[in-house]
């Protein structure tokens, strides 16, 4: 194996390793059966915009609007359950809604060329100010028993909503490894114009790019909102600083063409397990915000110094 391929992975997981002993050492009762199993669960949902976040980020784009896009389908979700929607449809309707956010963003970017930063920006205050508008900030309520846990109990539902990413990031790395799409993008987030003098085009793979980050968003906005009984038009504030966050520790470059998907999972594990890691070390949680700010910080200044590095070695 060719170490140097994977040096920001491997960073990424011995940091995470240094991590877990030094909780272990610390609280031993981090590691109890119940506690890992809520960090499987709490994480899950963030794999899936994390997966989407790898994507946008190899094509050179960002996507800071996942969080409204998450909040405005879990009231979905919510709503559509009062209907009594059957699950099976409520799944595809979910994804269809995520769907047409994100080609909202993959109009704008890929085929208007707008910047990704200021659409972004621009559409996680609109969505977000359209459900308090819509919603006057009242929370879903009173949602059917059939949909907690998909109407399958407790246990079969954590089942589900953990293996489903997990599925998902198998079909998502097998693809970038042997599909031309998943070349594509590689190529477009490296060179652009090469990409297209070498007849791919870079519109249509941002485009879809950004139609399947916002599917993935909507099926995870519904696997985290089955988890409970009720669902606050506020849900999803922050989610895009640790998907952003998760990816680029896990050693996907910011600046595109560059990074892996078993990276992001090492990363959204780190990032994942840092919140409750400082609860159990005795240390106020919200230092996670500021610990996920200072990770994409660093990881920016690494890939800064990486690219610098390899230009003196040409």
């Amino acid at each position: 194996m060719n170490f140097d391929r994977y040096k920001r992975e491997i960073s990424a997981a011995i940091a995470y390793l240094v991590l877990l002993l030094i909780v272990g050492i610390a609280a031993p009762s981090f590691f109890d059966a119940g506690n890992l199993g809520d960090l499987f669960i709490n994480n899950a949902p963030v794999l899936l915009l994390a997966i989407g976040m790898t994507l946008v980020i190899l094509i050179g784009e960002i996507d800071i609007s996942v969080g409204s896009q998450f909040a405005v389908a879990s009231v979905a979700a919510g709503m559509l359950a009062k209907t009594g929607m059957p699950i099976p449809v409520l799944f595809f309707l979910m994804m269809l809604i995520g769907t047409v956010m994100g080609a909202v963003n993959g109009v704008l970017i890929g085929w208007l060329k707008l910047p990704s930063i200021i659409v972004t920006l621009a559409l996680l205050v609109a969505w977000r100010d359209g459900l308090r508008w819509t919603t006057e900030g009242a929370w879903v309520q009173d949602l059917p028993p059939n949909f907690q846990w998909f109407g399958i109990g407790q246990t079969f539902g954590q089942i589900l909503i953990v293996g489903i990413p997990l599925v998902i990031f198998a079909v998502f790395v097998w693809s970038l490894r042997n599909l031309n799409l998943g070349r594509a993008i590689y190529a477009v987030g490296s060179d652009a114009e090469a990409a297209r003098l070498a007849g791919i085009k870079p519109q249509k793979v941002v485009f879809g790019v950004f139609v399947v980050m916002g599917a993935l968003v909507g099926l995870a906005a519904l696997l985290n909102a089955a988890r409970f009984n009720s669902i606050p038009s506020n849900t999803g504030i922050g989610l895009e600083l640790k998907a952003v966050a998760a990816v680029v520790v896990g050693g996907t470059a910011i600046t595109g063409g560059r990074g892996k998907l078993i990276g992001t999972l090492i990363g959204v594990a780190l990032l994942g397990t840092i919140g409750t890691a400082l609860t159990f070390l005795g240390i106020n949680a919200f230092w996670e915000k500021a610990i996920q700010g200072l990770i994409i910080l660093a990881a920016l200044v690494g890939d800064v110094v990486l690219a610098r590095l390899e230009r003196k070695k040409k």
